[in-house]
């Protein structure tokens, strides 16, 4: 019976490839929804707690990287079942001891309204305190990315960056990205899906043809 009763009441997570589920909540910007932030991209994430060691790490580290994500057309969201009081306590408490100021919106879901929605809430790892998850979610409001992090480790900051221009590179050439891809290097090109098209694909000049079904070239 209580198997059943926790089943019934944990929302499925969303998947790569699916609309994001909308919202309506408290932030310390003011009342904020997802479709707010329709027509660019949103990286979501959420920290397990306020005044934390590892999450005050990863705000710092969010924060750096913030105007380069918004030259990219990315805007930050955080999320904790945390007060909003905490919250402005906390940014202000990193303003003045770490001299670092907070300048994207973090949601105080103390209902877990948001974290539920999302899958953010591992009762294996802890019953009211959100993972730290990354949704990547473009300007059509699709989940493009999901990273999950154990409380323990705290998120590499590169790699949240380098994922959004490989998304955005995607996009713009129709390529794909190889493993441990950077801005800059070769993309990897479509791969044919006839016997006619693997045999000019041998006969491609103007790209790297490793073999009929790998290519790449630079863009």
């Amino acid at each position: 019976m209580s198997e059943q009763f926790v089943a019934s009441n944990v929302n499925p997570m969303p998947r790569i490839g699916e609309k994001a589920p909308n919202f309506e909540a408290v932030t310390t910007h003011g009342t904020l929804r997802l479709s707010d932030y329709a027509g660019s991209w949103l990286i979501l994430f959420s920290h397990p707690a306020d005044f934390t060691p590892v999450c005050t790490t990863e705000f710092i580290a969010f924060q750096e990287i913030y105007p380069e994500l918004k030259k990219l057309g990315v805007e930050l969201l955080g999320v904790s079942v945390d007060s909003l009081y905490s919250h402005i306590a906390w940014t202000r408490n990193i303003e003045e001891k770490m001299g670092v100021r907070i300048e994207f919106p973090i949601v105080a879901d103390l209902d877990m309204n948001v974290a539920k929605k999302f899958g953010m809430i591992m009762p294996e790892e802890h019953s009211t305190e959100a993972v730290r998850a990354v949704f990547i979610i473009d300007d059509k409001q699709i989940i493009r990315a999901i990273i999950y992090y154990p409380l323990s480790a705290g998120r590499n900051m590169s790699e949240v960056l380098r994922l959004i221009q490989a998304l955005k590179t995607s996009d713009a050439h129709r390529v794909a990205t190889p493993a441990n891809w950077h801005p800059g290097d070769a993309v990897i090109v479509p791969t044919p899906t006839t016997v006619e098209e693997a045999e000019a694909r041998m006969m491609e000049q103007d790209i790297e043809v490793i073999d009929w079904y790998l290519s790449k070239k630079k863009i």
